[in-house]
């Protein structure tokens, strides 16, 4: 068929790979069961307003090279992530920061709030953390947990924080300076006219064919005969048919809404804490790209369990989870025709600057 390699998955992962192979004059055939490429980053125009379909997306990096690398395909915005926690109709600001610290509890000063956090560490005599809980406590102390983490992890994860992993909300940042910047990544922004074109511009090399709403699964030993090579974008353990069981994932559901009205909640992301609210969090998308538009589009984020034929959004990387992809991960090491890349392939939570870095590892050492 004259193709060097079929790519599994029309996301960031398999879009770089793409690019740099057809850069190096490689014929490349993309495939992916929707109906349209970039995956989750996709955005799409809803009047006038690009509205990230699944879920908010904000690129960050410290990584000059990762940064100049995405710089190619979009100019980015100054957008600065500084999402508000609403609990119960109390508004915070993230991530945890003097601002934070000040509303809740009066105090002005870093040494306040951290004498504040001590005490009720120690009230809740928490040594050495086992669980999300107590990782939560020795990091904020028990009126954030209680208010800000504890309801919002519970919907996001399906389970009570005790019994998550402590290393889910390492991540979490807490500031000691009057600063609502999420991340303190040198880089940051979003793409000035949305993420799609990205990888449009990816996968617009003339070696490069695309084909949509077509899922390898039909013609899996087909594909794996006819191509010298597949990057595979998707589940490892569908790939081998779940011979050792089903690796577990969590899913999301979106419901996006067309409001007629300018500005709906001031802010492109509101978290919502409280453990009644079903929605995680409510996007209002205009406000990635300071829109002025008459209207607005916002979109409510449910966390759901995953099953078999659901979109698999987040790895569940628990210690069982995490031995079981061990296992898929030997036999992954056996087919040596196949490279397995992205969240899904790789059965790991990637921010977007970690997928580029991931792929363009794997095209260093496919063509050294």
């Amino acid at each position: 068929m004259g193709y060097d390699y079929l790519i599994v998955g029309s996301g960031l992962f398999g879009s770089v790979f793409a690019y740099e192979a057809a850069k190096r004059g490689k014929r490349v055939k993309v495939i992916d069961k929707r109906n349209h490429i970039a995956g989750n980053i996709y955005t799409e125009k809803v009047e006038d307003i690009q509205v990230h379909k699944y879920g908010a997306h904000i690129f960050h990096t410290n990584d000059k090279k990762i940064w100049d690398y995405v710089n190619q395909f979009a100019a980015f915005n100054r957008y600065t992530n500084s999402p508000i926690a609403n609990y119960k109709g109390e508004i915070y600001n993230l991530p945890f920061n003097m601002n934070t610290f000040n509303k809740l509890w009066g105090v002005v000063t870093p040494e306040e709030a951290k004498a504040k956090i001590e005490e009720q560490k120690k009230a809740a005599h928490v040594e050495q953390p086992n669980n999300l809980e107590e990782q939560a406590i020795s990091l904020v102390g028990t009126d954030i947990y209680e208010k800000l983490v504890k309801g919002y992890t519970e919907k996001q994860w399906g389970r009570k924080a005790s019994e998550l992993p402590a290393f889910i909300i390492k991540r979490l940042p807490v500031r000691f300076t009057y600063d609502n910047n999420y991340f303190n990544d040198k880089y940051q922004g979003i793409p000035i006219g949305g993420y799609t074109q990205i990888v449009e511009k990816m996968l617009s090399s003339e070696l490069i064919d695309i084909e949509l709403e077509t899922d390898f699964f039909v013609n899996k030993e087909n594909y794996l005969t006819q191509f010298p090579k597949v990057v595979y974008t998707g589940m490892i353990d569908q790939f081998f048919d779940y011979q050792y069981g089903t690796l577990e994932y969590r899913s999301l559901k979106f419901e996006t809404e067309i409001l007629d009205v300018e500005n709906y909640q001031g802010n492109a992301v509101v978290n919502y804490t409280d453990a009644e609210t079903p929605f995680t969090r409510v996007i209002e998308h205009k406000h990635f790209e300071f829109g002025t538009q008459p209207k607005t589009v916002i979109t409510r984020e449910y966390p759901a369990s995953w099953k078999k034929g659901d979109e698999p959004y987040y790895p569940m990387n628990d210690k069982k989870n995490n031995e079981l992809y061990k296992k898929y991960r030997e036999l992954a090491e056996k087919v040596p025709n196949v490279i397995f890349g992205g969240r899904l392939g790789m059965y790991k939570y990637f921010d977007m600057h970690q997928v580029i870095g991931a792929a363009l590892t794997v095209v260093d050492r496919e063509f050294k």
